[in-house]
């Protein structure tokens, strides 16, 4: 009995399959498969709520192989100018950019500003997207940034126990590592790693500080890394260690 459940819970309809796969909603899919757009293993299948087996049964559209993928995960080097969302009316999108995808319900794990560069993970795995966002957990996220103003001499200590960057809202120790200075020490360049996610978060701490972020970048999240052979507004699929790294990240960090 307990073998029968485990099969069983591998299926779904063909409706929801091609559906979750990004080709239409559940009337068309219908109205696909009373033409004969759809078949399953070479034959053409007439009755969408048919339950199958991602792993054994080849589904074509059309003629066309429509590969099913339970989650996704991309490693996206977002670009300036393009939004954190998975839609916008005014600006392209994060996701827009992941043009190979094959679900439909993907979302960015957190958020970097319109202005920001570097790591976002693109998912639609929401079990891990928590793990790596919930406050509980603390996960370490690192950024480098140029800032305009003289760093104080206490920066470090500082951003070490905490800011106030508006009222009643104290940051976590955060670790301040200054990588060289500008002329007159009127600018620098710095590596912050932070362990939440507040609203504009590095920005507003480097302004209590009395200096401005002028560009920001995300070098890491949790385990992951940044892939450095991606040029802005490119992505790749993670690795399997890479998927099992983050997993395994966001179960161990504590409260």
């Amino acid at each position: 009995m307990a073998r029968v459940k485990e099969i069983m819970a591998k299926e779904i309809r063909l409706d929801k399959y091609l559906a979750e796969m990004g080709q239409g909603t559940r009337s068309q899919i219908k109205e696909m498969a009373r033409k004969g757009r759809i078949s399953v293993d070479g034959i053409p299948e007439k009755k969408p709520e048919r339950k199958i087996d991602p792993a054994c049964n080849q589904v074509e559209l059309d003629g066309r192989i429509i590969e099913y993928a339970k989650y996704e995960y991309y490693l996206l080097n977002k670009p300036q100018g393009v939004v954190s969302a998975t839609e916008d009316s005014r600006y392209e999108t994060v996701i827009s950019l992941i043009r190979d995808r094959k679900r439909d319900d993907l979302f960015p794990v957190g958020r970097l500003d319109i202005d920001t560069e570097g790591l976002l993970l693109i998912t639609n795995d929401g079990d891990l997207a928590h793990q790596l966002l919930s406050p509980k957990k603390h996960v370490d996220k690192v950024y480098f940034a140029r800032v305009d103003g003289e760093l104080p001499a206490d920066a470090k200590n500082r951003m070490k126990e905490g800011l106030e960057i508006s009222e009643g809202i104290l940051t976590l120790p955060a670790d301040l590592e200054i990588l060289n200075y500008g002329q007159n020490r009127a600018s620098s360049e710095i590596r912050l790693t932070i362990r939440e996610g507040k609203f504009h978060q590095v920005k507003r701490m480097f302004e209590v500080l009395g200096c401005s972020v002028v560009y920001l970048k995300r070098l890491s999240m949790g385990s992951l890394t940044l892939d450095e052979t991606l040029e802005p507004g490119q992505y790749r699929l993670l690795t399997e260690e890479e998927i099992g790294e983050l997993k395994s990240h966001g179960k161990e960090r504590k409260a």
